[in-house]
């Protein structure tokens, strides 16, 4: 008989992510995951899914090394896998372009590209204006497909799945003896976290098979990225914004400024338009505390927080929300375990 019960809020890409490690590495817990909203209707069905990290100011640098190496690793061997399809999850190559030679002209993250090097003049040229850029072959990650593979090799593991939405820790102090709060933007509300805010983007997806390259502009705004099912192309990035409908200035910017870049974007045609809330911190979240609720205190682990960057970093944030269940377990007095 399992021992420990444990819960997961959250079914985006963090919250399967964290779901599956805790489920595949420790038989012995009983693990369920609650969300009130389920792939294709996730801020992680919206993503572009393309890998390359930021760099979060407060974050020992080794730790975010970390996490985007442990990610990458993941998902390259997805993608060198008969999984792969299944997964949505493949190779992508391309450039970074940039209109100023940017500061750090090397970022922590291109150890682990592969081929990562600086463009060359003969390559600069095709994007008129720009006076420097990347070039590197990294991995692109469909959420639409990767959620929902992740959600059955997690029910694989023994894992519930359950459809509800959590207004409180408290309600689910008596049934669970850990709780994992992957909720992203919902932490606002369900933990307090007066820290965390949307940043809203909004994509396209183009019929455009003729693109085999992805294209980011260095300032991340404007980027093409070709997909299994089609291109995605974006974006925005307006903080503390709300607003869940599709913007159609948003629509006329995007298309305008992808086509300065690649002017055969024009001839594409718009299969669909989709706005995600990015759940943003100054940096991520993924510690652990324990909670009075209920008088008796809970542990809790958190792993939200992630902005544009929970596809590229989810898996490595879910194993260090594994080493943190891990702590509060053997920490555990010996009851909760029985």
């Amino acid at each position: 008989m399992k021992s420990v019960r444990v819960v997961v809020v959250g079914a985006g890409v963090v919250g399967f992510s964290t779901a599956v490690c805790i489920a595949e590495a420790l038989p012995f817990c009983s693990v369920t995951l609650l969300a009130e909203k389920f792939s294709p209707d996730t801020t992680s069905d919206v993503a572009a899914g393309l890998l390359f990290a930021p760099k979060f100011p407060d974050i020992p640098l080794e730790r975010q090394r970390h996490w985007f190496k442990n990610s990458f690793d993941h998902l390259l061997a997805i993608s060198q896998s008969q999984h792969s399809p299944d997964a949505g999850v493949m190779l992508s190559s391309g450039w970074q372009i940039f209109k100023d030679v940017p500061a750090d002209k090397t970022p922590f993250w291109s150890e682990f590209m592969i081929g990562f090097r600086f463009m060359t003049d003969s390559e600069l040229k095709l994007f008129p204006g720009h006076k420097f850029g990347h070039a590197f072959t990294t991995i692109k990650c469909e959420c639409s497909t990767y959620v929902p593979w992740l959600e059955n090799r997690f029910r694989k593991a023994g894992g519930h799945v359950e459809q509800r939405k959590v207004y409180s820790l408290d309600e689910l102090s008596s049934s669970y003896d850990l709780i994992v709060n992957c909720s992203g933007l919902g932490s606002k509300t369900l933990v307090g976290d007066e820290q965390v805010y949307p940043i809203r983007g909004q994509v396209l997806k183009l019929e455009a098979p003729w693109l085999q390259h992805f294209i980011r502009a260095g300032d991340g705004m404007t980027y093409i990225y070709p997909g299994r099912d089609g291109v995605t192309a974006g974006g925005t990035r307006q903080e503390g914004d709300w607003r869940l409908h599709v913007d159609e200035d948003d629509t006329k910017s995007i298309l305008e400024r992808c086509s300065r870049l690649v002017p055969s974007v024009s001839k594409a045609k718009v299969l669909s338009k989709l706005v995600g809330l990015r759940p943003t911190r100054k940096n991520p979240r993924v510690e652990r505390e324990l909670v009075q609720l209920q008088g008796r205190r809970v542990p809790v682990v958190h792993n939200y927080g992630h902005g544009g960057w929970g596809v590229t970093l989810a898996w490595g944030t879910a194993l260090d929300a594994l080493g943190l269940v891990r702590q509060c377990l053997h920490e555990m007095p010996l009851q909760a375990k029985l």
